[in-house]
């Protein structure tokens, strides 16, 4: 029986194994551990932690179907409200949302949601229980760009509500952010992906890959030609941002959604792949992000000293804390309080190292956090010859340049409407980090359901 305050351990790989593999860290739950942990939840009425999901699973109910041993049941109960369930239980921010709201979280461990979420998603997949589409179609059609899970989600939920829907995606392999850029070891392709993936066709969702909008064709030929009455983008923000030092454009300088995406879809880290990469011996990676601890331990998973060099504290990482431990346990260098000024390469322009300067905070910025400033006369040099930079990213214009009426801000993100992803172009709507900037797989989620639901509202409009 659960000790009810702490949470049921979850089996994990060694830290010494598992960083010399691409094999996953976390091993998840099994029934009786998953039955052991549902017995925690205290299942209340005014539930929180629903409050706390940002596509508000009734986490309480598919919990009390675990704690039965209904994992089906408690797999159709998620299903309602998510249509990438073993994603989510593996990359979600639990600790902020969901689990950061549970009342069992006040004199003790909060419940394990995202685990129980995994395990339970994970007997379905292993189950081949099937999601539960709609009875008849509507007779409209809407077309989805991108892949990702705003995408996923979108499409998805219009299936469910008998909509015909195809998702437009411009790499070869489906997926989006959740194939190129989170790795394997945190989220596998084949096993986990690719199955989920499968539970959105079998809604009916159709796929096109390899089909780039605003080169391909555009959004307002998918509407004027080609009989969509409704557009969702969902296309992601895949344009990296750097620092502009001296230095930066030397061979060897990486942004980490390219490093990324070469190890993940191009499989770099498989010894039979010809894949070309700088896998580099002594790495330094910009940035204390999640995507920063992903590149980190992926330079470390292909042999490399990996330095995460920070500007902030420990305490302003925003990575999860889960990814922070993991890193540190595999034997990742932080470098807190210091910020690179310069990429120093020789006369072949092979970098050689990185010049640094340690930080101290000042005063809270406009995000409420304190300002790192430079300490003069601090600055020191790194041993490097591969730098990744892990800055944040932003949307590429291509799709908004080439669609009439659609309007972005400063940051070149689309502009729509938080509650239902409405954009200044009737009939298009947007949401996740094309609108947010980048952002969690969750979020991005919850702007897909937002989507759907702005969709199913204008067109139904449409049909009175």
């Amino acid at each position: 029986m659960a000790d009810m305050l702490k949470k049921v351990p979850v089996r994990e790989q060694d830290a010494k194994v598992r960083a010399a593999n691409f094999e996953e860290v976390c091993l998840g739950y099994n029934l009786e551990e998953a039955m052991d942990e549902a017995t925690r939840c205290l299942n209340c009425k005014n539930a929180k932690c629903i409050q706390g999901c940002p596509v508000s699973i009734d986490i309480p109910a598919f919990i009390q179907e675990v704690k039965e041993g209904n994992i089906e049941e408690a797999y159709k109960v998620i299903g309602k409200s998510s249509a990438l369930p073993a994603i989510c239980g593996r990359v979600c921010p639990q600790e902020t949302q969901c689990e950061g709201r549970c009342i069992r979280g006040i004199k003790g461990d909060p419940v394990s949601i995202g685990k129980l979420e995994r395990f339970v998603a994970d007997y379905a997949l292993e189950n081949d229980i099937k999601p539960v589409g709609a009875e008849t179609m509507n007779g409209h059609k809407v077309a989805v760009i991108g892949s990702g899970p705003a995408g996923l989600t979108c499409a998805g939920d219009l299936a469910k509500k008998g909509y015909d829907v195809t998702v437009f995606e411009a790499l070869h392999e489906l997926g989006g952010v959740l194939v190129y850029g989170i790795p394997e070891f945190r989220l596998p392709k084949q096993k986990i992906v690719a199955k989920e993936i499968e539970k959105v066709k079998e809604l009916g969702v159709k796929f096109e890959s390899n089909v780039v909008i605003g080169k391909s064709t555009t959004i307002d030929q998918l509407m004027e030609e080609e009989g969509f009455e409704a557009v969702f983008i969902g296309s992601g923000a895949g344009l990296p941002m750097f620092m502009g030092i001296p230095g930066e454009n030397a061979n060897g300088v990486f942004s980490a959604n390219e490093y990324l995406t070469r190890s993940n879809l191009m499989k770099a880290f498989d010894d039979s792949y010809d894949t070309p990469i700088v896998a580099g011996k002594k790495v330094a990676v910009v940035g204390g992000g999640n995507v920063a601890m992903d590149a980190a331990r992926t330079a470390l998973r292909l042999g490399a000293d990996v330095h995460i060099v920070y500007r902030r504290s420990e305490a302003e990482l925003p990575a999860r804390v889960e990814e922070v431990h993991h890193a540190k346990e595999e034997g990742v260098i932080f470098d807190l309080l210091t910020n690179p000024k310069k990429i120093n390469v020789d006369q072949n322009g092979n970098i050689t190292s990185m010049t640094v300067i340690k930080m101290e905070l000042g005063e809270p910025d406009a995000s409420g956090r304190r300002r790192p400033v430079e300490i003069p006369g601090s600055e020191y040099d790194i041993e490097v010859d591969t730098v990744i930079m892990s800055l944040g990213t932003s949307p590429n214009p291509l799709i908004s340049s080439t669609t009439k009426g659609l309007e972005t801000n400063r940051r070149k993100c689309i502009v729509a409407d938080e509650e239902d992803g409405q954009t200044s172009k009737e009939g298009v709507f947007a949401g996740g980090d094309a609108v947010t900037g980048a952002a969690t797989v969750i979020l991005a989620m919850g702007a897909g359901k937002a989507g759907a639901k702005g969709i199913d509202e204008y067109l139904k409009g449409k049909d009175k």
